[in-house]
């Protein structure tokens, strides 16, 4: 009976982040971060949402890497012209 009250908390819980990221892609606010934080939750309990927030967490750090590369270039071309 504890096992199946903590997979509804968990489902409620994670749900509700879940909506919450959603809604927040419309409207202000840190949308992706909620969805990841929903995937978390969820993910404690289902495989299924512990995949989408591994796949998620890769999509982030192969952003940030991008994100590293572009400040890096534009660094480099700036000082290149600057001199």
């Amino acid at each position: 009976m504890l096992l199946w009250t903590w997979r509804i908390v968990v489902v409620v819980v994670g749900g509700v982040l879940l909506l919450a990221g959603f809604t927040m892609w419309f409207t202000p606010g840190p949308g992706w971060a909620a969805i990841l934080l929903g995937l978390a939750v969820m993910a404690s309990e289902f495989g299924w949402a512990r995949r989408l927030l591994r796949r998620g967490q890769r999509f982030v750090r192969h952003m940030q890497n991008r994100a590293q590369e572009y400040r890096s270039a534009r660094k480099t071309k700036y000082h290149q012209t600057a001199k």
